[in-house]
């Protein structure tokens, strides 16, 4: 289960890089076009702008993954395991609500946007602003899988601090290869 996860969410990782090369494409041709030929790519700014929002979506999706949104560990790092758990349960809880507030929001904007055409392209604006149908609903399994955890006392120690330092990263991944190089050895 865990490596069929972890293929889908490298697939993810993937389609973010794809979006970024798009979106890097098509803005840096569009500036050449005009400045060099006076000329342009009409969609350009339209679907970089779609890209931006997907990106943004989606990376949302792999950071909460990652745990790599901003957090304060100030006060949760002070306290015993239980706090720690009390904490942790807490912001799973605003996230699975703020995931549901998100799908509600973008359900009442479902009409509205699915007969909304973009400019240029004639795509229906659901393909941008549906995004937060599947931001919420990824991100709301992610907080129910965490919460259940926690009922279930499944949480380890290094998982209650959700927070994150660059040097803690970087030994991290250091690991992690040395613990993939080892098993590949073998």
């Amino acid at each position: 289960m865990q490596t069929a996860l972890g293929w889908v969410f490298k697939a993810v990782e993937a389609v973010l890089a794809a979006l970024l090369l798009g979106m890097v494409v098509m803005v840096f041709g569009n500036v050449v076009l005009r400045y060099v030929f006076n000329s342009g790519i009409v969609v350009s700014e339209e679907l970089s702008r779609f890209f931006f929002v997907w990106l943004t979506f989606i990376g949302a999706i792999v950071a909460v993954r990652d745990g790599a949104h901003l957090g304060m560990d100030n006060f949760v790092s002070r306290l015993q395991r239980r706090g720690k758990l009390i904490c942790l349960a807490l912001s799973q809880a605003l996230i699975l609500a703020c995931c549901v507030m998100l799908f509600w929001g973008t359900w009442r904007q479902h009409e509205i946007n699915a007969t909304t055409m973009a400019p240029v392209t004639g795509l229906s604006t659901i393909w941008v602003f549906g995004m937060g149908y599947v931001c919420s609903i990824c991100i709301g399994i992610q907080a129910v899988n965490k919460l259940w955890r926690i009922a279930a006392g499944r949480i380890e120690d290094h998982e209650l601090v959700e927070v994150r330092e660059s040097e803690e990263d970087v030994k991290h991944v250091k690991h992690a290869k040395h613990v993939e190089g080892a098993g590949a050895a073998r």
